[in-house]
């Protein structure tokens, strides 16, 4: 048998973490068992599916790096299948029109409510011969005795009893079909042999296994991923911070990190923290998912992506940054280059962004010194050493690391001062705080003449200082 599972996420919001992970895990399975992972759009809530959520969804599979194999399938451009597939229903007396009011279902569930019983249709139209030409919904022919077994392949045997399960709509008033029919015939159709999905869907399966029955088809395996929680425990929404995907992307996290995380939630191997994408495919099995809900940690996911961003290729980095250089009005093109700058400060950061802002000083001047770093490092005794240091650079002609390194314990020892009497002074005059790579990479990545002009700076404000004393 050939493995086919999907990812069928509902066009009416971005990507978020809840559903990247089913997509993650889906894209596992599929890959580890040598099957195709489809995509599927499950659209037919026409009111709110919109094509900007399509694309926002497109792109965070496309910036995660889980490409499908087949798709993406529209649902609202199969509905003559879906009315097929009713008529045929019908037709078998496997379903049935129902033209009950509104008013008449909110009293049932209105009294259902007060008795404390579960809400459900009563099967009043049941044996009504409603007029096709009247306002009326299709409602699926429910089995009335016996018991559904979901063999879940995360919690096991899951029994549901027929008389629980009411006679469920398959087509509203307006003919659109509702979503228990159309993921039953897509299901089967594209012939999807493991649907793994989240947990909020289990009491769905039930049905589906019923509908699919009627159709005279085999169900898929199933496995129900637990939810997702905020660290306090509720259910993960945006009040816990980023949920959607790419606002991690804009906040600076790398895709394989947060993938890395999204594998850990509720799955593990060993004590294993670190998992590159070729080792999850290797050791994932759907079977090892916990049963219990996972808590979010954006703690440990920004452990994940500073360790991914410093143990990855400098250039993979520069890639990523790019694009957060430029949000800071930075064209990375003009200056040193951004695998020089990634490889200076791959240890300094934990996400793109805040590599991003420490590594705009090599591109761009600043207008002022960081207050706490100017009072303890340019005061009047650090005046001589700035401005010895700007006559040897001035005068120096090889800019290389090395040879600025050379150049700044000369200087040191011709003052009979220790190196960090010098290189800091001069570090927070050409950075503008006190806190950057090594002196020797940060004067040769700056660059001379931005080196000269921002020690004038220092010294003017060391003056200017003096004067004020």
């Amino acid at each position: 048998m050939t493995i086919r599972t999907r990812f069928a996420p509902s066009p009416t919001g971005y990507l978020h973490v809840g559903g990247a992970r089913t997509a993650l895990f889906s894209w596992l399975y599929a890959r580890k068992h040598g099957g195709s992972f489809v995509l599927r759009v499950e659209d037919t809530d026409l009111e709110r599916s919109t094509t900007e959520s399509v694309n926002a969804i497109l792109e965070g599979m496309t910036w995660l790096g889980l490409e499908y194999d087949e798709g993406p399938f529209f649902q609202t451009k199969r509905f003559d299948r879906y009315n097929d597939v009713i008529d045929q229903l019908l037709e078998k007396d496997l379903a049935y029109r129902c033209n009950c009011s509104r008013e008449r279902l909110d009293n049932l569930r209105d009294e259902a409510m007060k008795s404390k019983e579960k809400p459900r249709y009563d099967g009043h139209c049941r044996h009504s011969n409603v007029d096709p030409e009247e306002p009326h919904v299709i409602r699926f022919r429910n089995f009335l005795d016996g018991v559904v077994i979901v063999d879940d392949m995360v919690r096991g045997k899951v029994a549901f009893s027929n008389e629980e399960l009411d006679d469920l709509i398959i087509r509203r008033t307006d003919g659109s079909p509702t979503y228990n029919l159309t993921v039953v015939v897509d299901d089967s159709d594209m012939e999807i042999t493991h649907v793994i999905r989240g947990d909020d869907h289990l009491n769905n399966t039930p049905r589906q296994i019923n509908i699919l029955r009627a159709m005279e088809k085999k169900p898929p395996k199933y496995a129900h991923l637990p939810m997702i929680l905020g660290d306090d425990g509720a259910r993960l929404s945006k009040r816990h911070g980023a949920v959607s995907v790419m606002q991690y992307m804009e906040d600076g996290f790398l895709p394989e990190a947060l993938l890395n995380y999204l594998v850990r939630l509720g799955w593990s191997h060993g004590d294993q923290e670190v998992f590159p994408i070729e080792e999850m495919i290797q050791l994932f099995e759907v079977e090892d998912v916990n049963k219990a809900a996972s808590a979010f940690n954006t703690e440990k996911l920004l452990w994940l992506n500073q360790h991914y961003i410093k143990e990855s290729d400098p250039l993979h980095i520069a890639h990523l940054l790019s694009p957060h250089m430029g949000r800071l009005g930075i064209d990375p093109a003009v200056g040193p280059e951004l695998v020089d700058v990634v490889k200076a400060q791959q240890e300094r950061a934990k996400t793109l962004v805040e590599m991003a802002e420490i590594s705009a000083f090599f591109y761009k001047d600043f207008d002022q010194f960081d207050e706490t770093a100017a009072k303890k490092n340019l005061r009047p005794v650090a005046r001589m050493p700035l401005e010895k240091m700007r006559e040897a650079l001035e005068a120096q002609i090889e800019w290389t690391a090395e040879s600025l390194h050379d150049l700044v314990q000369k200087v040191s020892e011709a003052l009979e001062l220790k190196m960090g009497k010098v290189a800091q002074p001069l570090r927070v005059a050409v950075v503008g705080r006190a806190a950057s790579p090594g002196i020797d990479v940060t004067l040769h990545l700056v660059g001379k003449e931005a080196c000269l002009r921002r020690i004038d700076m220092a010294l003017d404000f060391i003056r200017k200082r003096e004067e004020n004393a």
